[in-house]
């Protein structure tokens, strides 16, 4: 299923003192990093992901894996769409860097998900219902700010 054709499920974002091109870097980096590791690949495998290990370019790429997705779109300074799926859900997560005014950028996460069938829908109670994914997010998004207002990000 194509990103566009999944059913829309949030939006977080977050300002950050830095512009774009800084934030880029510190963005491919947190993410990379909070998809990989013994953990995550393992719970990858579990839930039988289509991509469960990392695999392609680095820094990361189209086309690049990273436990749980692979990289559909990655515009530097602009756009990093990852793709995924497994028994209980095909989803994807955007970011997307917007430019306000020299220095300053915006950081904006958007997730898209179809919970198929009552096993989906268990699965989506579990994540998102919990409050689980919220929590998550905010939390990378969080450290990407921070890194990236450092004077030497990542």
């Amino acid at each position: 299923m194509q990103i566009s054709q999944l059913p829309y499920l949030d939006e977080h974002a977050t300002t950050i003192a830095a512009d774009v091109h800084d934030v880029w870097p510190v963005l491919v980096e947190a993410v990379g990093r909070a998809f990989s590791g013994a953990a995550t690949t393992l719970y990858a495998r579990a839930i039988g992901c289509a991509d469960h290990a990392e695999s392609g370019p680095r820094p990361l790429a189209e086309g690049s894996t990273l436990a749980g997705f692979r990289v559909a779109a990655a515009v530097p300074g602009a756009e990093l769409a990852l793709e995924g799926r497994h028994r209980f859900s095909s989803y994807a997560l955007i970011f997307r860097l917007e430019r306000l005014a020299p220095g300053r950028s915006r950081l904006i996460a958007e997730s898209r998900a179809a919970f198929p069938g009552w096993s989906g829908g268990l699965y989506r109670l579990l994540v998102i219902g919990t409050g689980g994914h919220v929590v998550l997010l905010r939390h990378l998004l969080s450290g990407i700010r921070r890194r990236s207002e450092q004077p030497y990000p990542v």
